[in-house]
């Protein structure tokens, strides 16, 4: 009988769902980022990594999301005000709230490939890829806030981003409605403004990082608006009529203007979800 050596002996192939969970409990947020993108990385070139949308997994809940001990997480309102973006200070706080976004945005899009069973192959494939320009997006603002004398973790943050996932942990479609069309959403509204601050302080760094983000942020939200149609058809839902019960139902935050609406059509958002958005605003 030949003996097997330890190298003939084929390594099983990587579950790409059980990874992004492995990924997610980890605390170091650059760790964390790197190892978002090395496993987008291994799924692009086929290298031993597999979906299984049937997979059960079962999470640690104390270990969900893994997160750095700072930067300290207290309510909105008790975040420091912003200081002048003319001072190199006020622009680190910036940064560093931007920063503190594309960190969760990692944890939400990792959340979104182990939560939920039994969705296309593609559903993971796309959340891997936002998993992947995420992290990238957080180390491009990590790197700059170092320019500025500052580190991720050296101001207060919230947590509305996360406590949202968290919320419609129990439903893929509440997910697909309120995570990446209403809260990821925002940044589309929210990114040319702070990309004017920040270029008339006459940091073009950052705002050349801010294009970058929002040319992605408009794919992600566009996997978003794909994911939930396709649930809302498999469900036989009307979607605009199923996304205001499910902000109700959640209590999603009252979405204001002014909205990026050149940004939110090319994101995939339809004239009569932009006119319910612009009635419903007020």
């Amino acid at each position: 009988m030949p003996v097997i050596a330890p190298a003939d002996i084929a390594e099983p192939p990587l579950s790409a769902r059980r990874r992004a969970l492995e990924v997610l409990c980890m605390t170091d947020a650059r760790a964390k980022a790197a190892a978002a993108r090395t496993l987008y990385a291994a799924l692009r070139v086929g290298a031993g990594i597999v979906i299984d949308p049937d997979e059960c997994l079962v999470a640690d809940p104390t270990r969900v999301p893994g997160r750095p001990a700072r930067p300290e997480l207290v309510p909105p309102q008790q975040v420091e005000r912003r200081r002048s973006i003319h001072t190199v200070a006020g622009r680190a706080n910036m940064i560093h709230a931007l920063c503190h976004i594309e960190f969760n945005a990692i944890n939400l899009a990792l959340d979104a490939v182990w939560r939920f069973p039994g969705m296309p192959l593609d559903y993971y494939r796309d959340w891997l890829r936002v998993a992947d320009e995420e992290a990238y997006h957080f180390s491009l603002l990590a790197d700059h806030l170092e320019t500025l004398a500052a580190s991720y973790g050296d101001f207060p943050a919230h947590n509305s981003l996360w406590e949202m996932t968290d919320k419609t942990s129990g439903d893929v479609l509440a997910r697909m409605a309120l995570v990446p069309r209403t809260l990821e959403a925002r940044g589309l509204d929210a990114s040319p403004p702070v990309r004017a601050k920040l270029a008339e302080a006459g940091d073009a760094a950052a705002a050349a990082i801010i294009d970058i983000i929002l040319r992605d942020e408009v794919g992600h939200v566009a996997i978003g608006n794909h994911w939930y149609r396709w649930l809302c058809s498999q469900r036989g839902l009307e979607p605009v009529a199923t996304y205001a019960q499910l902000a109700a139902q959640y209590r999603a935050p009252k979405l204001r203007g002014p909205f990026n609406f050149e940004a939110r059509r090319a994101a995939g958002f339809d004239e009569d979800e932009l006119a319910w958005l612009t009635a419903s605003a007020g």
